[in-house]
């Protein structure tokens, strides 16, 4: 089996374009990727395209060599870019195999660790950034059976903040722990938002309402921040999804002070992605992957995490996007009383809809302001004014 081309399809979901890749053989078999990249859909999807000539002509069940030469061979290093459009060609090239053997590629990628994932609610508070409406939002999110959730009470705060934006951001937090109740999991996302003394001010304050993890809360480039927080924040840290490579991993996890990783497949590829998971298990951790993309990333986190002894927990965007959305890919996942099982559908188990992608095409406003006010709502650029 060799492959004959790649193909890229962009979908113009009101938040973010996701970005999809179908790579097709010789023998009529096609894989299906993603290389969704929040603001850089047309030029990963460029991306994409330059990098395909190194798996033109070769056979997708050499993933691994692919993988390498994906990254290495190309010698620039193209950073979250690079790593999306890898992905997106590595995706399929799963896909691909699960469908020739007749196994889903959790079988390929170690078997079943765990027969149903837990997974958090995400993007669900799409409301005027007051305690009152998280608090009702957070509701609705109980009521439909998750037993976690994660949100970002910051609004568009950089680096530092006032004291009364300080304090409307403890009484979100506030409001959604009354919301939930004492035994739901509430997970604080701070965006890679603020300086090393404001993040370990809003984690002491934090502290009494008892959250899982406080996420990313220093900018990830400097690894040493994001350690000085760790081992001074009462609260657990959990960071990763900015990181692209296998090196970034080995030196945040050689601090021991990082514990909870969560590795973006989109940025690596599967086949990197997996080595990492073992590296966080070899060093005590658990993985939480960021599935913040498209519906395909959510499945591919999803077998992932299936293979993976040290899953902790499933980022689930899908149940509160658009409508028309649950349609993009055939069998998405699907979340019933706070877990998800998948199916042993060979491959990711999935296609794409191509009719319904052409009805929704790219639109340059379709990505996620996080330092605009009301970026919470989650609506085109164009809309927000």
């Amino acid at each position: 089996m060799k492959i004959t081309d790649v193909k890229t399809y962009i979908v113009g979901n009101e938040w973010k374009n996701w970005v999809f890749t179908q790579v097709e053989t010789d023998e009529g078999i096609t894989g299906l990727g993603e290389a969704t990249l929040n603001g850089f859909a047309k030029t990963t999807e460029a991306a994409i395209h330059e990098l395909k000539r190194f798996v033109i002509g070769k056979d997708p069940f050499d993933v691994e060599q692919h993988s390498l030469k994906l990254f290495r061979d190309f010698y620039s290093d193209g950073g979250q870019i690079h790593g999306a459009a890898l992905s997106g060609i590595e995706y399929a090239c799963w896909d691909i195999m699960g469908k020739a053997l007749n196994v889903p590629v959790y079988k390929l990628l170690g078997g079943k660790c765990h027969e149903r994932l837990r997974v958090y609610a995400n993007g669900w508070y799409r409301t005027a950034r007051t305690p009152e409406g998280f608090y009702e939002q957070a509701k609705k999110v109980v009521a439909k059976g998750y037993t976690a959730l994660k949100f970002d009470p910051f609004g568009s705060a950089w680096r530092v903040v006032d004291r009364k934006d300080f304090q409307l951001a403890l009484e979100i937090i506030a409001a959604v722990r009354e919301a939930v109740g004492p035994h739901t999991d509430i997970l604080i996302e701070g965006h890679n938002r603020f300086s090393v003394h404001t993040a370990l001010q809003f984690a002491d304050a934090m502290k009494k309402y008892e959250p899982t993890w406080f996420e990313a809360p220093v900018p990830p480039q400097k690894i040493s921040s994001m350690v000085e927080v760790a081992k001074r924040s009462p609260v657990p840290i959990a960071c990763g999804e900015d990181y692209y490579c296998r090196e970034q991993f080995s030196e945040l996890l050689a601090h021991n002070a990082v514990h909870i990783i969560q590795l973006e497949p989109q940025y690596l590829g599967i086949t990197a992605a997996k080595q990492i998971c073992a590296m966080t298990h070899a060093n005590n951790g658990v993985i939480a992957p960021h599935s913040a993309q498209g519906p395909l990333c959510s499945l591919v986190c999803a077998h992932l995490n299936t293979a993976t002894p040290n899953f902790f927990i499933h980022e689930i965007f899908d149940d509160f996007n658009s409508d028309w959305t649950q349609q993009i890919i055939s069998h998405p996942v699907e979340v019933k009383d706070g877990y998800i099982e998948l199916s042993d559908r060979p491959g990711w188990g999935a296609e794409l809809n191509i009719e319904l992608a052409k009805q929704h095409p790219y639109n340059p406003g379709h990505f996620l302001p996080l330092f605009r006010d009301g970026w919470e709502k989650r609506l085109a650029v164009s809309e927000e004014a």
